[in-house]
């Protein structure tokens, strides 16, 4: 039943981001949706935040469906550079791309670019969104519900064995709930070395192969995640002489060793998470830290009170002892406040954030119930000063459980919010990559000219001009004139000056000064006795 409630009210909320913030494409080069002149040698995705490449994930289809990538494609940070073979072809191109955030959470999607023209799409393996295998995904949280869950039987519990535990009480019972919490922590990071590689692959628990689990350990996350495996063993060996030994028995070293592994391990928690990708990493990676050995402190010792000291414990030794462990507790819930309230400035960082999105309304949920947690600390701590609680433990047992059975609430609502992306991540996600480029293609009978205006913003835009036969082909024009006009604002044929950078392609640079649907008029000259004359109306912001 325990196992059910230490997890406690602060442990997943370490978790609540990192769950569903994901980084987010910001843009493209080309940009999404865009028609270029010619064909371009390498595309260009600049994502929120740094990501990591997913082998064999990322790949360019031709109009005509054929790869049109070549090579590895390589990553700089938060931006990914794809190679292109030369020479392909006019038409619609798709970028199909999965990677792995900062948070070491998948992102997929696709980009489109034309050349020359808009086609139809090529059709082809495409990655539209993060699909994850339904197993997979119910058992990434359990493996993180374990993992928290053993770090409360671990922490908490060592530091009440080492240094408040009576010397005449049997420690095999406080044993066994660490043992169990060292075989939590181990066992749920070998399970998340092995769901990473389905869950970034998108495929079947059992569908692992070796090169999926070698990709994983050479991650970032792989790393951190054997660093944590690699403490946890050697805890275990430290811990021994704690465990087996005579009662003070264990060195001072170990126990300043064990200290040090503690916080190399709370410290791997998040390192892969979202606050690796935080506006301010080294802020929330302590932050993130702190509040988890808080909440392991605190409910840790929690355990310890209720399952053994109050129940075997005398009156002599429960008063030496609980006015420590209030001074403990009051410790770690002033720590967890102060972290909770900086991460959460961090993750909504508005008003508006806190009380208009669901994350926020989420927290706000925690708050109130975290409120009657302290109340009911608060009303133990008072029982403890009055040393009434050394004397007859029954009640203050009994409102140790009220502590424990309210945390169980709040884990219920920390399990929605960890599928919430906070404000500041959901607006990068929902924002994507834009551009804003006027792209049209306008046609004659006698040529096709495609026409890009950027940023299509009121002040000073640049227009490309790029011309062709009917049939595609690039064609040369002699001369080009080209006018603006605004009639909502009788503005009549303003001059763009023009400058050809080849045959068939032109520049201007022209200022717009009023946003609205400005009237563009292109004469292109292709002889001494032939022009065409192409109009247009585009929407400038």
């Amino acid at each position: 039943m325990l196992a059910g409630l230490l997890l406690g009210l602060f442990g997943p909320l370490l978790a609540a981001a990192p769950a569903s913030a994901h980084a987010a494409l910001v843009g493209s080069d080309p940009a999404n949706g865009s028609v270029v002149p010619d064909a371009p040698n390498r595309v260009t995705l600049t994502f929120s935040e740094s990501v990591q490449l997913i082998s064999d994930r990322i790949q360019v289809l031709a109009p005509d469906g054929s790869r049109a990538d070549q090579g590895e494609p390589t990553v700089s940070g938060s931006q990914v550079t794809i190679p292109l073979r030369s020479g392909g072809g006019r038409g619609t191109y798709l970028v199909s791309y999965r990677v792995t955030s900062a948070d070491s959470h998948p992102v997929a999607g696709t980009v489109t670019y034309s050349v020359g023209a808009a086609s139809t799409p090529p059709s082809g393996a495409q990655e539209t969104d993060v699909d994850v295998d339904p197993v997979v995904g119910a058992l990434i949280p359990i493996g993180k519900y374990l993992g928290y869950a053993g770090l409360v039987l671990l922490v908490g519990p060592v530091l009440v064995l080492a240094l408040l535990w009576p010397h005449r009480l049997d420690r095999r019972g406080p044993g066994r709930v660490i043992w169990t919490g060292i075989g939590l922590v181990a066992g749920s990071t070998l399970l998340g070395l092995w769901l990473q590689a389905p869950y970034t692959l998108g495929t079947g628990l059992f569908e692992v192969t070796v090169d999926d689990l070698r990709d994983v350990l050479g991650s970032t996350f792989g790393a951190v995640m054997l660093v944590r495996l690699g403490v946890v063993v050697a805890s275990a060996f430290l811990l021994r002489p704690l465990l087996t030994g005579p009662a003070g028995g264990e060195s001072r070293l170990d126990l300043a060793l064990l200290g040090v592994l503690g916080v190399t391990a709370l410290a791997t928690w998040p390192l892969t998470g979202h606050p690796t990708a935080s506006p301010v990493p080294g802020v929330s990676v302590v932050i993130d830290a702190l509040h988890l050995g808080a909440m392991a402190v605190w409910l840790g010792g929690l355990v310890m009170l209720f399952a053994f000291l109050l129940p075997r414990a005398d009156a002599r030794e429960l008063g030496a002892i609980l006015p420590i462990w209030s001074r403990w507790a009051a410790a770690a819930v002033g720590a967890l406040i102060f972290a909770g309230v900086v991460q959460a400035l961090i993750e909504v960082s508005t008003l508006d954030g806190l009380i208009n999105s669901t994350y926020g309304r989420m927290i706000l949920a925690k708050v109130g119930l975290a409120a009657a947690v302290l109340a009911v600390a608060a009303l133990s701590r008072k029982m403890v000063k009055s040393r009434a609680a050394a004397e007859t433990p029954g009640p203050l047992r009994r409102i140790v459980l009220a502590e424990l059975a309210i945390t169980a609430v709040v884990l219920g609502v920390t399990s929605l919010l960890v599928q919430e992306p906070p404000p500041r991540t959901a607006q990068a996600v929902e924002s994507g990559p834009v551009s804003t480029t006027v792209d049209q293609t306008l046609t004659s009978e006698k040529m096709s000219l495609q026409v890009s205006i950027f940023p299509a913003q009121a002040g000073n835009n640049s227009i490309h001009l790029y011309a062709y036969t009917p049939d595609s082909k690039p064609l040369p024009v002699v001369e080009w004139k080209a006018t603006a006009s605004l009639p909502a604002k009788n503005l009549e044929g303003i001059e763009v000056p023009l400058l050809r950078i080849t045959d068939f392609h032109a520049i201007g640079d022209v200022n717009l000064p009023y946003p609205g649907d400005w009237e563009f008029k292109f004469t292109a000259r292709t002889t001494e006795i032939d022009q065409t004359t192409l109009t247009m109306t585009a929407k400038i912001s």
